[in-house]
């Protein structure tokens, strides 16, 4: 079975390792989460248990095959051209899927993995030189200034803001936003955010994964070598070709006013040409609307000039809320449901 074994490149912290046993042993001493996960993946069992994260809907416990798990791995390490001694960060928690992949991937094709402690700015203390690691948005934007000492980076776990995408086009490192979910063991699709050649850019399927939309326009994702099922999604998508697509949003998200649908998604992506503090679009009961457009931000109450978002009459907000903290998922997402429960009391 290949998840029992070490690959012999595989360092941690710039340790290598002679046995499974050692690297629990030094894994319990020195990082206890991943021990955790080191001892499931070990274990004799063909699966592990994993939580989702809960921004899209309930947190719920899934069961992923290690056999798909590890083709997982080895379609980044393709993609992305990261074989054995590649240099990596992991400053994500392992609790999470995105987290334990990059371990798995360290393990199965000889990487050289750095373990810090999961933090909102996890290159604070950095030194090192990096081929690869994985982010939040969040951590991205307070690591802005030294994302250089990494070569490709991908991004998950949230939308990127049009500012920072606009701040990583003066940067070396190749950035890369994801799409993916615990489902699909991660990422089954990745789209540059700087160095592109083409613009509009659009997310690229990874090997071995097929798309289609259902009668919602919904993202339906057929990839035999991670999923034994069709995974139907919530996500509304443009198709662009038979390998690449353009997300538009959650259908769950839709706000129906007026007998407009409105794609708050869409809105945002408008909106964060003139707003830089965190915020979201929602909609709340309106008798005449049916629901009215609603904008919630984060921090304290400014007056917004919509000039530049190239809203459409339908699109500017109906009504503007201000929070002082956001409500947020063990992950750092923005829980928006939470949060819009904060101004419904």
């Amino acid at each position: 079975m290949e998840w029992n074994n070490i690959h012999r490149s595989f360092r941690l912290n710039d340790i290598s390792f002679s046995s499974v046993n050692e690297l629990i042993k030094y894994s319990e001493i020195n990082f206890k989460e991943i021990s955790f996960f080191l001892k499931e993946w070990f274990s004799d069992e063909d699966f592990i248990k994993v939580n989702t994260s809960g921004s899209t809907g309930k947190p719920k416990t899934i069961f992923l095959k290690k056999e798909y798990i590890i083709n997982s791995a080895k379609a980044t390490g393709s993609f992305f051209g990261l074989s054995k001694n590649t240099n990596a960060l992991l400053c994500l928690p392992t609790k999470y899927i995105a987290g334990k992949l990059m371990v798995v991937r360290a393990l199965i094709l000889g990487w050289h993995l750095d373990v810090i402690f999961p933090s909102l700015h996890p290159l604070n203390n950095a030194t090192n030189q990096y081929d690869f690691s994985a982010m939040t948005p969040m951590q991205v934007e307070n690591s802005f200034y030294n994302l250089n000492t990494i070569k490709q980076l991908i991004v998950g776990g949230g939308v990127v803001s049009k500012s920072l995408e606009e701040k990583l086009q003066t940067l070396k490192t190749k950035v890369f936003a994801t799409y993916g979910m615990t489902e699909t063991i991660t990422h089954i699709a990745v789209k540059k955010l700087n160095h592109k050649i083409y613009t509009p850019n659009y997310y690229q399927l990874l090997p071995g994964v097929e798309i289609y939309k259902d009668q919602r326009d919904c993202l339906l994702i057929k990839a035999p070598k991670i999923t034994d099922d069709i995974i139907f999604t919530n996500d509304v998508v443009q198709l662009i070709s038979d390998k690449q697509f353009n997300w538009l949003g959650r259908f769950d998200n839709v706000i129906n006013s007026g007998g407009i649908k409105l794609q708050p998604e869409v809105i945002e992506n408008k909106l964060s040409n003139v707003l830089t503090n965190r915020f979201f679009v929602t909609g709340f009961p309106d008798e005449y609307l049916g629901e009215k457009l609603v904008l919630i931000i984060e921090g304290k109450e400014t007056k917004i000039n919509f000039t530049k978002s190239n809203l459409t009459k339908y699109e500017v907000p109906k009504t503007i809320y201000f929070l002082d903290k956001f409500i947020e998922t063990e992950t750092g997402k923005v829980n928006r449901k939470q949060t819009k429960l904060l101004l419904e009391k």
